[in-house]
């Protein structure tokens, strides 16, 4: 078979009527860190979407000081792919020190915006060039000067919704969301937007093909973001504790957890029937929520990479004395401020194996906010029916961006608490609290409260026997640890299932997981339209489920697509499958920035092309 060379980042089957490109570009708008270009980003993002125009927004933000760059990308795809491309049709130049880079990333025949007071060189002839008076109409705004430099990001909202058509009175209904009808700063804010879709009117004349037409294919979703759904999730799952400490890319998650709280878990006479604290630091907030499950509370943490590596020794602990939590790990680059807190999924081994010894945690892995939700509540679940810490491991850009998602489904399910024996159940002999009565793997527990005599016993993470006595005898030691293990093949019933798309005759097959989703469906197609079929896998639990091995065999090579540089599911997967390792192929990158179709499709034609060449000779 003969590889053409990849397609471009123009990848959307572009809808063109008349020389009009129609709901399908992207727009890079760059500012500087802090000057409150948020706002104005969804409010277009929003805008967009009610206009019925599939859309996806990534911030892609440093953690640091006021004044250090940042970026809001926003795509428009009629065909509804929503994975981040690196190049822009559109580009907003808010920031004078990075013009250049963003002038260069705008595809040819593209459209760039700027400050019309800023220096910029615009010596790209193969581009539309619309000036934006910001300085004019934000000294005109009845604000005070130092809010200027903020409400001057509301220009580029007016010229953007002159140069493509975007509704005014969607731009509206976005700002009285974005405030939540708080109708002096709607107005405020949309006077300034009217101004400057006023001024472009009759000062610019428009060049450039891209334009937004209305359309229903947006009718039936809504926007969320996945840290916002995590939370609505764990809230109908029956939370009662959260211990967090603050750590981007997570903080988000225990806010919104708070916010929906206050609202829906409070008793018929307004008590809040849950806690959340934030502790002093990671260790403290794994061990007030180890201390609550054990408890029989239903308890959670949020955090990310930094934080993980606190709570490894209370994991390991959970692990071993069998305790529920819940520990949502939002995945992020790595350590300290700036480009660490970008995306990243390198935290699959930290929290598969986190503790110290032979510990192995199940791990969940939503796809996307709607699997935020409902592994929000399913992880008690699991966790309180396995007696163990459950890892949920979401990232930066399934937690804070902003997603379409089909509305959530209420948990229909009653909650699974497990094993827990009620006084009735316990006789006055007393239980045994990690005897394998069921043979598989899991003891029965008994609560604080229970008022049998008999209920008590020891919680330890020293060595102990099937009566939860104090052992250093060896038997006992490895007794356990067969019992722990043998619990890992019983989660797998209680486990989420993978996702396949199984595509006939297809040579080559993908595993993936998380948020780069959006980025292999797309791939997908693109290898499709050069001829290469793909069946796809996308992975929703650790330990991994059975099928997989079923999956991998049925092709002749499996690429394990991921956001991180050693390819680490594709080590854990190997370690399951030993006897189809030379079947399983890594592609793992991670430059902190969201996959990207494009560079899926370039590295598998490059994998198979060489895989070609290689049989030829």
């Amino acid at each position: 078979m003969v590889i053409a060379d990849p397609l471009t980042e123009n990848i959307g089957s572009e809808q063109k009527r008349n020389g009009k490109v129609i709901n399908d570009f992207s727009i890079l708008v760059a500012t500087p860190n802090g000057s409150g270009s948020q706002t104005s980003n969804l409010v277009l993002l929003r805008a967009l979407f009610k206009m019925g125009v599939p859309s996806s927004g990534k911030n892609l933000f440093p953690s640091n000081i006021q004044g250090m760059p940042t970026w809001y990308s926003i795509r428009c795809c009629q065909d509804g792919y929503v994975s981040w491309r690196e190049r822009a049709e559109i580009a907003v130049l808010m920031n004078p020190a990075t013009a250049p880079d963003d002038i260069a990333k705008i595809q040819p025949g593209g459209v760039c915006l700027y400050p019309e007071s800023a220096v910029n060189e615009l010596t790209r002839g193969d581009l539309n060039y619309y000036p934006m008076p910001t300085k004019q109409l934000s000294k005109e705004a009845p604000v005070s000067a130092s809010m200027r430099p903020y409400i001057a990001n509301m220009v580029y909202v007016g010229v953007l919704a002159h140069v493509l058509g975007i509704e005014i009175t969607e731009i509206e209904a976005a700002l009285r969301w974005q405030f939540s009808n708080r109708d002096k700063l709607v107005q405020l804010n949309l006077s300034v937007i009217t101004a400057a879709e006023e001024w472009a009117s009759q000062n610019l004349t428009k060049t450039d093909p891209y334009v937004v037409e209305r359309s229903s294919a947006t009718e039936g979703l809504m926007m969320i973001d996945g840290n916002s759904a995590a939370a609505l999730g764990a809230i109908y799952g029956g939370m009662t504790v959260m211990s967090w400490y603050p750590i981007t890319p997570s903080t988000s998650l225990a806010d919104k957890l708070s916010h929906y709280a206050k609202d829906l878990r409070r008793s018929d006479t307004g008590k809040n029937t849950y806690a959340i604290v934030q502790a002093e630091d990671e260790l403290a907030a794994i061990g007030m929520v180890i201390g609550a499950g054990w408890a029989g509370a239903r308890a959670m943490t949020a955090t990310s990479g930094p934080g993980i590596s606190l709570m490894s020794e209370f994991a390991g602990f959970g692990y071993y004395a069998e305790i529920p939590a819940v520990i949502w790990d939002i995945q992020r680059v790595g350590p300290s401020t700036g480009l660490p807190t970008r995306v990243s999924q390198g935290d699959v081994t930290a929290c598969y194996w986190s503790g110290h010894g032979d510990t192995e945690h199940v791990c969940l892995l939503p796809g996307n906010p709607a699997e935020c939700f409902e592994f929000g509540w399913r992880a008690f679940d699991i966790a309180e029916r396995l007696q163990t810490p459950v890892f949920v491991l979401s990232d930066l850009d399934l937690g804070m961006n902003n997603w379409m998602t089909t509305p959530f489904d209420y948990p229909e399910e009653p909650l699974d608490r497990g094993k827990v024996l009620t006084a009735k159940d316990v006789s006055s002999n007393g239980f045994h609290r990690y005897l394998d009565v069921d043979d598989d793997g899991i003891p029965y527990r008994t609560l604080p409260g229970n008022e049998q005599n008999g209920s008590a016993y020891f919680t330890r993470g020293s060595g102990h026997n099937a009566d939860a006595m104090y052992s250093e005898d060896p038997k006992d030691y490895l007794e356990n640890m067969k019992r722990l293990k043998k619990k890992l093949n019983t989660a797998q019933a209680y486990l989420p299932q993978p996702v396949t798309v199984l595509e006939h005759n297809a040579d080559i097959g993908f595993i993936g997981f998380g948020s780069t989703d959006p980025a292999i469906t797309e791939a997908r197609d693109l290898l499709a339209a050069e001829g290469l079929a793909s069946s796809y896998l996308r992975l929703r639990a650790l330990p991994a489920s059975t099928s997989i091995t079923n999956f991998v065999n049925t092709h002749n090579r499996v690429y394990v697509i991921e956001l991180n540089v050693d390819g680490q599911l594709h080590k854990v997967i190997r370690l399951q499958l030993p006897n189809l390792n030379t079947q399983l192929l890594s592609l793992a990158y991670c430059d902190g920035q969201p996959l990207t179709a494009n560079w899926i499709t370039k590295s598998v034609l490059d994998k198979e092309a060489e895989e070609n060449g290689t049989r030829k000779q």
